[in-house]
């Protein structure tokens, strides 16, 4: 499960520069996991070629789109208010105004949306979005618009993107699509497809792209991103029919993130996000051997409990998961780890429910994305298993895992108290007009006075108070990445 944007980063309207010329208004809104974001931006650059700007304002808006999720019910619940947002704008004070859904939810749920609900206009899955201009046309001829169908294929290594909503300091860069890993919980196979790779040559043109435009730090991103192989396109899974030569020169996600960090040695590069069974140790050794590459791995574990990762379908077990840990401590001390966790699973017993305790005890998590089971349709679980933990039982097993995951990260941010550490500012504090904003490597928000120094600044900054999830301290002068 790809980790979830913050809550607070959730429906934003998305906006870029004005191209001259352009007559339509687009309105988007992503939501979501830090994927949906990055199409988005894939989906505004293809519009921006047929005549739309994009635009804050719902109501001038001749096209809204939302970019939607499946992961979790409260996501689809957010989303289906805002198509009823839209609806009623639509009705009252812009009745030309088309509603399209992309994404995950679109491939879900198109019949829905379209013939029973009859809410949107227009359909559109992650893998269609070059289509948009056709199906664009069909709506303007009155007909409603769809495509859902997954491609084998499809990459969008050949789109620049534009960059919405942008601090100009950092950027996602899109490294792989679909996922190959049938986690029983889990909707993104069916909603996104197969896994395959993009072309590196594409990603460093694009890395190279962004640092020539000022961006100091990238995040390479993926359903999976460890599984990223390029043997000169296909699909993961026919990686074995490849020919020798192929095999043979083919880039795997440790040699692409050395590519990367060898290409820009003044640039961040962060990645997300991993998966137990397929980090390898050359990728933690890449890691360990560049000074651009954060010190930071989000590696979700689900369950402390080998009886439901089986249940789960997950491709690790504890003692794995625990040796994967121990090599990531001891070649890079300092990395930060996150995970996610799912309390409540279908047949969780209260051993189970410790075994996950246990595990986070081993491991003293720095962040965590922590939520209770929630029944998703489409996936293997819906279909065959029973949701039989009561609701109250998951919420309390939820809030013991919250607890102890506070608990921890309030020791992890504490151990950063007294040291000099690297942070590239990214905004003004959110508290404090007076302060700066920015992370360190560990991808721990640090705060500090905003004296002389400006948005992309790399600066050192002597760390002397903390919460459990934020650091606080002086700055001391410039780095040497400035």
């Amino acid at each position: 499960m790809e980790k979830i944007i913050d809550e607070k980063k959730q429906g934003e309207s998305l906006v870029l520069a004005q191209k001259e010329g352009n007559k339509r208004k687009l309105f988007i809104e992503s939501y979501g996991c830090q994927m949906n974001f990055s199409d988005s931006e894939i989906v505004a650059s293809i519009l921006n070629e047929q005549g739309y700007n994009t635009t804050q304002i719902l109501e001038e808006a001749d096209l809204v789109l939302v970019n939607t999720c499946s992961i979790r019910d409260k996501a689809e619940q957010t989303v289906r208010k805002r198509l009823e947002k839209y609806n009623a704008v639509k009705q009252e004070s812009n009745p030309n105004m088309k509603v399209g859904v992309l994404g995950c939810m679109a491939e879900r749920l198109k019949s829905k949306f379209l013939e029973e609900e009859k809410i949107v206009d227009l359909v559109v899955g992650p893998d269609a979005y070059k289509d948009l201009p056709n199906l664009l046309a069909e709506v303007d001829e009155g007909r409603d618009a769809i495509n859902v169908i997954l491609s084998k294929e499809e990459t969008y290594g050949d789109i620049a993107p534009v960059r919405l909503n942008s601090n100009g300091v950092t950027a996602f860069v899109s490294i792989t699509r679909g996922c190959d890993n049938m986690c029983t919980f889990c909707v993104v196979p069916f909603t996104r497809g197969r896994e395959r790779s993009r072309d590196p040559q594409s990603i460093l043109e694009e890395v190279n792209d962004l640092w020539n435009k000022g961006y100091k730090e990238v995040t390479l991103l993926g359903q999976n991103v460890d599984s990223y192989l390029w043997y000169g396109g296909g699909l993961k899974k026919d990686f074995d029919k490849a020919s020798d030569l192929q095999k043979a020169t083919a880039t795997n996600f440790s040699k692409l993130l050395e590519l990367c960090a060898q290409a820009q040695p003044k640039m961040r590069f962060r990645f997300s996000t991993s998966n137990p069974q397929d980090m390898t140790l050359d990728v933690i050794e890449t890691m360990g051997k560049y000074k651009n590459i954060c010190k930071y791995i989000h590696l979700p574990v689900q369950s402390g409990s080998n009886r439901i990762l089986k249940e789960m379908n997950r491709q690790h077990t504890r003692e794995a998961y625990f040796e994967l840990i121990d090599n990531i401590k001891r070649i890079i001390p300092d990395c930060a780890i996150s995970q996610d966790m799912i309390a409540g699973f279908p047949t969780e017993t209260e051993q189970d429910h410790q075994d996950t305790l246990s595990l986070m005890e081993y491991v003293k998590y720095d962040f965590g994305f922590m939520f209770a089971y929630s029944e998703r349709p489409g996936t293997l679980a819906e279909r065959k298993m029973e949701d039989d933990i009561p609701l109250d039982v998951k919420k309390r097993r939820l809030n013991e895992i919250i607890a102890l995951q506070q608990k921890h990260g309030l020791m992890r941010t504490q151990e950063h108290v007294g040291k000099i550490e690297e942070v590239l500012i990214e905004k003004t504090s959110k508290r404090s007009d007076a302060h700066w904003s920015g992370r360190n490597s560990q991808n721990t928000m640090v705060v500090f006075p905003k004296e002389n120094y400006k948005i992309g600044d790399f600066v050192n900054v002597k760390i002397t108070n903390c919460t459990s999830a934020t650091l606080m301290g002086e700055a001391v002068g410039y780095s040497e990445n400035n």
